[in-house]
């Protein structure tokens, strides 16, 4: 599964609104911030992450696009 920048904001303001955030109105920081978080955690994993294959030929570490 690729890593996607819009699915995870999405459940981020999912997960926001579930413990009561809005995510409407004008002084709401709930989008900004989701994507905020969003574009910080694909741009690391996809920077620096790993996957490690432990057998096969297609052993050793591969990076995570």
């Amino acid at each position: 599964m690729a890593l996607s920048k819009s699915s995870l904001e999405a459940r981020f303001v999912q997960e926001m609104e579930a413990l009561g955030a809005t995510a409407e109105g004008e002084h709401s920081w709930v989008n900004k911030l989701a994507k905020a978080l969003a574009n910080a955690v694909v741009d690391e994993f996809q920077e620096n992450g790993k996957a490690s294959v432990g057998g096969g030929s297609s052993q050793g570490d591969w990076p995570i696009k």
